[in-house]
């Protein structure tokens, strides 16, 4: 499902689209609300291994996917078997593909069900990517995504803007992590909502890994994520010489006329992000390179004691 998220869902004013859409907000409210009540009359469903479960309320750009494989090696270096936990979506083909790459994922389109299938794989610690809003699932340790440059948009719910649910939501959550750099104002709203709630807080950075590779030479970066733009700063902050951008919707399946359009300037080189590169066939693979990134979380020892004590 390819997604183009609308400009107006990060203003910090509420504008005329999120007014006029405003009345299918209070539908969505209330499909959720719904959702919430009647999963209050059924039992969650216990799993028999720990369940960390990675999500967001801000739809797409916060950095979830990176987010659960540094989840994975953090518990691979404590002695564990993790598994990748995934509900399964065509459209999500490029995620599951860079999360195969660091180990074993188990997809479905009922998340307990890929759960116990990682159990009769012996393995002991379920990593969800999503799943904040499964209500059919117990999580030992539920960890929310956000970015400190959107936050959480115009603070309105979809369609009027880009939240899945209200920030009260966060009470659900044992542990906020924030990428980018620290956001005191987004850190009140936060302390304003949890109120007495214990929860701890971290922030989070990407560094580039082959950055060297793209040094003193002409750039041309295009993205299909959640929020292009963050990458095209990422590039810039590192110094890299972008002399061209091309933003596509999330999850874009890239044609031959969109090559076209990108590659036109050949005398530069391609860059795009590795959720992108995973998307395109081997013709396409050709005439570009992604980048590698890693996850940097500060005060990381800490993060893992915390993660050490839910296993």
């Amino acid at each position: 499902m390819q997604f183009k998220k609308p400009t107006f869902w990060d203003y910090q004013k509420i504008s005329f689209w999120s007014v006029l859409l405003f009345p299918f907000s209070i539908i969505y409210f209330s499909i959720i609300w719904v959702i919430k009540v009647t999963s209050i009359f059924k039992s969650y469903k216990k799993m028999p291994i720990p369940v960390i479960c990675v999500g967001n309320i801000y739809i797409g750009g916060t950095g979830k996917t990176p987010l659960v494989r540094e989840i994975f090696n953090i518990t691979k270096s404590l002695g564990k078997n993790p598994a990748f936990i995934k509900k399964y979506h065509a459209y999500l083909s490029d995620e599951i593909k860079m999360l195969k790459d660091k180990g074993k994922v188990f997809t479905d389109h009922k998340r307990y069900k890929s759960i116990l299938s990682s159990v009769s794989n012996n393995h002991d610690v379920a990593i969800l990517d999503d799943g904040f809003q499964d209500f059919s699932i117990k999580p030992d340790f539920s960890i929310l995504c956000f970015n400190s440059t959107q936050m959480i948009g115009n603070g309105l719910l979809i369609p009027s803007g880009p939240l899945r649910e209200s920030l009260r939501a966060i009470l659900r959550a044992d542990c906020i992590i924030i990428n980018g750099p620290k956001n005191l104002e987004f850190e009140k709203k936060l302390f304003k909502t949890i109120q007495n709630k214990k929860l701890h807080i971290f922030y989070s950075k990407y560094k580039i890994k082959n950055i060297e590779k793209f040094k003193n030479k002409e750039i041309t970066a295009f993205a299909g994520i959640g929020n292009p733009s963050n990458f095209f700063d990422l590039l810039r902050k590192n110094n890299l010489d972008i002399k061209e951008t091309f933003s596509f919707p999330d999850h874009h399946e890239y044609s031959k006329k969109d090559f076209e359009k990108i590659i036109k300037d050949r005398s530069t080189k391609i860059i795009t992000t590795e959720k992108d590169y995973y998307r395109m066939n081997d013709s396409q693979k050709k005439n570009c390179e992604y980048i590698e990134v890693n996850l940097e979380i500060e005060n990381k020892d800490k993060f893992i004691d915390i993660i050490k004590s839910y296993l």
